[in-house]
């Protein structure tokens, strides 16, 4: 899927916020939650997202997802990262 699909498939997943991030290669920020849903497509770069158990790398053209108040905890490897995120905000977090 390329980027425009992947907006496109945010939009009409109701999605309310969508924006391209650069990332720079660093640590986790530790385990934490979000008050949102959170949906991503890697570009370019490797992301990496622990929810349970073992961490997975996501890769170029490979899309991500955290649940909204889910723990987890997400780093960028030394080759940084371009990707497009969505967030979606339920009714009881807007």
């Amino acid at each position: 899927m390329n980027a425009h699909e992947f907006e496109q498939q945010l939009k009409a997943d109701g999605f309310q916020e969508i924006e391209r991030q650069k990332l720079d290669p660093r640590p986790g920020k530790g385990r934490h939650r979000h008050h949102f849903e959170i949906r991503g497509l890697v570009i370019s770069g490797t992301f990496v997202v622990r929810q349970t158990g073992e961490p997975v790398a996501y890769r170029s053209g490979q899309v991500f997802s955290v649940a909204e108040g889910e723990l987890h905890d997400e780093w960028i490897e030394a080759d940084g990262a371009h990707v497009l995120i969505g967030r979606k905000f339920s009714e009881t977090s807007a």
